[in-house]
């Protein structure tokens, strides 16, 4: 089991639900008659509870107020069954309520009681830290700026981790990031990424540029940026974009606390940071289609892997396709950019399934098209791309690949047929001593993604 420290700012998620039939006479305003209330941890709290919800032993690290919300936030802890490490009541302190009016589920009013300001007992918080430390996997920095994670304590946090060979992963905060320097990542979403960085990330260039100065500017392992419906952007060898799962949304309240739980839960089960994204991703399409503060199970987060539906069913990554039962069939491997689709694609594919039972597509990614046709191309994303190869009868699956070349994916296919267009004729085709055979397919004359570009250019 996952044991994971989770230390940031604690509240309480109050929902208040009614229904509207009329306006007030007093005021231009709804009047909402209420059927009933429900609480649960918010802020860090939300982490908590998506952890939890996940299988992992969880440890809080905290202050509240010293009143009645205090004690609230302290019997919700453990009623979710998280061991409260060091919950401090700070006199003088208000602990957080966000209390939101819910009408027809949409959410119509939110009223706050907070303290922000800097907590007095980071001493205290350091001590207990380094002394609990070593029971855990991994720490989890959830800061909603309301005074827990001061300047000092963050710092404090992130050196013992380091010197404890303990990764740390931050949902950050405010404009200024310094605070988080030598994190193993950051969990910004587009627009805090842009604030913090002073330009806006509105294309390809813009988003590698942001994810570069992340990492080199706070000595970051890892460098990514959730971008909403897009998923999640990775700076690897190249910038990598996660897709997310389209699904219907109802409210995106604690899905940045689901992609930060996720992403610690899956390191911390020695998962790799691809496996952990695709996963926040998955738990994030959860959280959003149910309404109000939400988690992610295990279980939601598996049914979803295996609810593939339409086209989105034959995009599948290496390991998946691995899996498939391929005895007693011939399997044809091609791949290429596909940027515009045309006439000269279809017949090519059409032939090149006609050869075997089962047609692997392996498709360039961004950018990889990037690399070997430069930065104007591709036309279409990726995502874009393999679905319209899915939307094609006869492929069969669609692999996408970050590489110049497929060599190492064809290594692991090791399809019984290779194809490439004719011209590839008299010339080595790379992957080829991985296959049983080699076959060349002839292109139909003049049809090309390049004339077409110009075509519409001219």
């Amino acid at each position: 089991m996952a044991k994971i420290l989770v230390v940031g700012d604690l509240m309480i998620d109050h929902y208040i639900w009614g229904s509207c039939e009329r306006i007030s006479p007093e005021a231009p305003v709804q009047v909402v008659n209420i059927k009933n209330e429900t609480k649960r941890l918010g802020g860090c709290g939300n982490v908590v509870s998506n952890l939890i919800a996940l299988g992992a032993d969880v440890g809080v690290i905290s202050v509240v107020g010293d009143d009645e919300l205090g004690v609230e936030i302290l019997e919700l802890l453990k009623s979710r069954g998280a061991k409260a490490e060091l919950v401090i009541s700070e006199t003088g302190r208000k602990s957080s309520q966000k209390s939101r009016v819910m009408v027809s589920h949409q959410q119509v009013l939110r009223l706050d009681t907070e303290s922000v300001c800097d907590i007095c007992c980071a001493d205290e918080i350091v001590s207990k830290f380094k002394d609990i430390l070593a029971k855990y996997d991994i720490v989890l920095l959830s800061d909603y700026g309301k005074g827990v994670l001061s300047n000092y304590l963050t710092k404090q946090i992130i050196a013992i981790s380091k010197n404890n060979n303990k990764m740390v992963l931050v949902d950050p905060k405010g404009k200024d990031y310094s605070k988080y320097k030598g994190a193993t990542l950051l969990t910004p979403n587009k627009k805090e990424a842009s604030e913090a960085l002073g330009f806006s990330i509105d294309n390809d260039e813009s988003l590698e540029l942001a994810l570069k100065t992340m990492k080199i500017n706070y000595d970051l392992e890892y460098s990514l940026i959730t971008l909403s419906e897009d998923g999640i952007g990775l700076l690897d060898s190249c910038v990598r974009k996660f897709p997310a799962l389209a699904k219907e949304v109802f409210d995106v309240t604690g899905a940045g606390d689901s992609v930060l739980a996720t992403l610690g839960y899956c390191l911390a089960s020695k998962m790799s940071i691809h496996e952990a994204i695709d996963n926040a991703n998955l738990a994030a399409a959860v959280v959003v289609g149910k309404v109000g503060s939400a988690d992610a199970s295990w279980g939601e987060i598996e049914s979803l892997k295996t609810k593939k539906i339409g086209f989105e069913r034959k995009i599948v990554k290496l390991d998946e396709l691995l899996k498939v039962d391929r005895s007693g069939k011939t399997l044809v491997f091609t791949n290429g950019c596909f940027d515009i689709m045309h006439l000269g694609h279809i017949s090519y594919l059409q032939k090149a399934k006609m050869l075997g039972d089962i047609l692997v597509v392996g498709l360039n990614s961004d950018s990889s098209v990037r690399s070997l046709k430069g930065n104007d191309r591709p036309v279409n994303t990726q995502y874009d791309r393999a679905a319209m190869l899915c939307a094609m009868e006869f492929v069969d699956f669609v692999v996408i690949f970050d590489e110049l070349t497929p060599h190492e994916l064809i290594k692991s296919i090791r399809p019984d047929i290779l194809v490439k267009g004719a011209d590839y004729a008299n010339k080595e085709v790379v992957g080829s001593e991985f296959a049983k055979r080699v076959e060349l397919i002839d292109f139909i004359e003049g049809k090309s993604t390049t004339k077409i570009i110009e075509k519409i250019k001219n």
